[in-house]
């Protein structure tokens, strides 16, 4: 359904052609706004926002397509929103993000805390990659409403699973899933899409995996996308968008990572101790989706 301004806004036929305003003529973040709506949520338009720095929050139901459209729609036709994609497709039911600054864990790596540290050496725990993906993904969506990890996107992120751009971070105890991570590799780097943790430290020892990996395969950076206290504990730095997308200019390359089963004590060699500071206490929560 067209809605009231649609026909004024500023619109991009694809993610190629989509450029940023000016950062005067909109808040984004956590408490700001979304960059565009984009109906499109196919492998190809989602590959092509996250070349752009952008991620997808899609509405649950029609309800939350509504809700976009009431609080947004000034906002789309003075053209500080953009509206991407085909002109018959409503938009509304898929908001697009770029946070910022954006949190980066970058050359610093990943902090671990003294309890994970201690969890590391007790328990046994193992982790792998892409050996459960659509697994990790229900538990990453599992009990969160609403829902932005919908049936739909999730069956783009298997699509691009299967093409070697999606990955998925395990953490095993014994022969249960422990905890998990969902990325995107793009240009060398990870932008990481959400965690879960059903034990205390898993979702920490995801993150802490996911760069091991990540440095294995030649990278450095892992994209954190929602700045959080969680995150900037594990060392976390916000980054302005400006420089971030400098990160995402290189080829658009899949990232590939070893799937290998590996003991996650390992990690205390890899991670750093991680430091009290102020900092972190003064930390905003993000509006993230994790």
């Amino acid at each position: 359904m067209e809605g009231r301004w649609l026909s004024l806004a500023r619109r991009y036929a694809d993610w190629d052609s989509f450029e940023f305003v000016a950062a005067t003529a909109v808040a984004t973040g956590a408490a700001g706004a979304p960059v565009a709506f984009c109906a499109d949520l196919s492998p190809a338009s989602v590959l092509g926002a996250y070349r752009r720095g952008l991620v997808p929050m899609p509405a649950a139901d029609e309800y939350f397509r509504g809700f976009n459209e009431i609080r947004y729609e000034d906002q789309v036709a003075a053209g500080a929103i953009a509206v991407v994609g085909d002109e018959g497709q409503d938009p509304y039911w898929a908001a697009w993000w770029s946070p910022d600054p954006r949190p980066l864990i970058g050359q610093g790596g990943v902090h671990l805390g003294r309890n994970l540290r201690r969890t590391l050496r007790r328990y046994g725990l193992s982790t792998t990659a892409n050996t459960a993906f659509k697994q990790v993904a229900e538990a990453c969506r599992e009990g969160r409403e609403p829902r932005w990890l919908t049936d739909s996107l999730l069956g783009t992120l298997i699509e691009l699973h299967g093409a070697g751009w999606a990955h998925s971070i395990e953490v095993w105890l014994g022969g249960e899933l422990v905890g998990g991570a969902l990325c995107i590799g793009i240009s060398g780097l990870l932008s990481g899409d959400s965690l879960f943790g059903r034990r205390p430290g898993a979702a920490a020892v995801a993150v802490a995996d996911m760069r091991a990996r990540l440095v294995a395969a030649g990278g450095t950076v892992i994209d954190a996308q929602w700045d959080s206290p969680f995150l900037r504990s594990l060392g976390a730095e916000p980054v302005d968008r400006e420089r971030f997308l400098t990160l995402l200019a290189g080829p658009a390359e899949p990232v590939p990572l070893s799937g290998d089963r590996e003991p996650a004590q390992r990690l205390l060699g890899l991670a750093l101790p991680a430091v009290t500071c102020v900092r972190a206490a003064g930390c905003r929560a993000g509006r993230g989706r994790r």
